[in-house]
């Protein structure tokens, strides 16, 4: 692809990323195959290839308009273009560049503004959220049907392990995840006991930022992530191995802190170090067990397993946590168009409530197709999202953590 973007934008280390990324798309259309809203729109800028035109148009000094905006709203953000992609093109960069450059000239109606702000505000901070939670579950049988169903349950966590091994690993607690399901961390730390590691939650460490990132808050994205480096530095220095995240959204978004403060220079280095150490738990599981003590864990229990967009697309981990449930006794039931959005993504689900809602139900037609009995996750965003009040949906960690035999 041709590009001539303005001279000023030419001149910035965003702008020769995004021309970099421009360039390296051939026009081949390969993506509009597995973008989740081309298949329920049918319109070209709602897919992958029509908003890098829109995206290019406005790099290049075009004015963008309402329109502009709205196409790159409806974007999930998923990534199975990348995925799809033979040219390797990085759209979800090249996305959220065009969305923080646009986000500077459109100026949204006030519900939408105000409606942002509520979310930078009150999400990534886990009291508030948790306060917004539990009074949403103690009032729920008064809440209209559209705010159940986007209203998280909340579990309640074991007893974390006590014993202190020669290995240790530190855990992301997160935001949503720490005070709905924190059910899940005490799990892989129950795992990871198993194995001989102590799992290790650093107090100071907060949101990831992938929230902030994704509706175009810069300087909140780099606060949360300076804050989470801080609290995890410590840890690190003391030979931690590894830095455990559950929740595969956020895990997308910590391997990326190196690239997003690679010009920071009192954290580019660290920041650096942080994401190489990043790791998702299927990651570490894979390396750690050994299948003849795990191998009938299951108990050829039958299980969907909904593969978040993060984990499979931002990650590159498709198909690692099925082939670790399959190494310890599950039996997996098929998923058709696995490779597509739940319609979760973040905000998504708040922001986009219409397109969310339409992938929610093709999502769960297909987990239940093949009649499992119980459906698992890797993300707290789909969790929530799927989740029905007589069928909820749980980390797939927490499945090992039931299965385990009295220590």
């Amino acid at each position: 692809m041709q590009t001539k973007l303005t001279a000023e934008l030419a001149k910035t280390r965003q702008g020769q990323e995004a021309d970099a990324i421009l360039r390296s798309c051939v026009h081949c259309g390969f993506c509009t195959a597995t973008c989740p809203t081309y298949q329920l729109l049918g319109d070209e800028r709602d897919g992958p290839r029509g908003r890098i035109y829109l995206i290019k148009q406005v790099l290049e000094g075009a004015e963008p308009t309402r329109e502009t905006q709205l196409h790159l709203d409806r974007c999930l953000t998923c990534r199975a273009c990348e995925t799809t992609c033979p040219s390797g093109v990085q759209y979800g960069r090249l996305a959220d560049i065009g969305r923080e450059h646009i986000e500077e000239k459109v100026s949204r109606p006030f519900s939408e503004t105000l409606l942002r702000k509520i979310l930078l505000h009150t999400v990534p901070y886990p009291k508030r959220i948790g306060t917004l939670i539990k009074a949403g579950n103690l009032f729920r049988p008064l809440l209209p049907a559209a705010l159940k169903d986007k209203l998280a349950p909340v579990t309640k966590a074991g007893p974390w392990p006590t014993a202190k091994h020669q290995r240790s690993m530190l855990v992301l607690a997160g935001c949503v995840q720490s005070v709905s399901t924190p059910s899940t961390n005490q799990a892989a730390a129950t795992v990871l006991d198993r194995l001989g590691i102590t799992l290790l939650q650093a107090p100071e460490a907060g949101c990831c930022g992938a929230l902030s990132h994704h509706l175009s808050a810069a300087e909140q994205t780099r606060q949360h992530i300076k804050q989470n480096i801080d609290a995890w530095w410590p840890y690190i220095e003391q030979g931690a191995e590894a830095i455990i995240i559950t929740a595969s959204g956020c895990g997308t978004m910590v391997k990326e802190y190196g690239h997003l403060l690679r010009d920071d220079a009192e954290y580019a280095d660290k920041a650096a170090r942080v994401s190489a150490l990043a790791k998702d738990i299927v990651e570490v599981m894979q390396a750690e067990i050994a299948d003849g003590n795990w191998s009938n864990l299951g108990h050829s229990q039958s299980i969907a397993f909904q593969c978040p967009c993060t984990l499979q697309h931002g990650q590159q981990l498709a198909g690692q946590v099925e082939n670790l449930l399959q190494r310890v006794g599950f039996v997996l039931t098929p998923v058709q168009d696995a490779h597509l959005c739940c319609g979760s993504a973040g905000t998504y689900s708040i922001l986009q409530p219409k397109l969310s809602q339409q992938l929610r139900a093709n999502k769960l037609k297909a987990l239940h197709a093949g009649k499992p009995e119980r459906i698992v996750s890797a993300n707290i965003g789909c969790q929530m999202h799927l989740s029905e009040a007589d069928d909820p949906i749980v980390h797939w960690i927490e499945l090992i953590a039931e299965k385990l035999p009295d220590a």
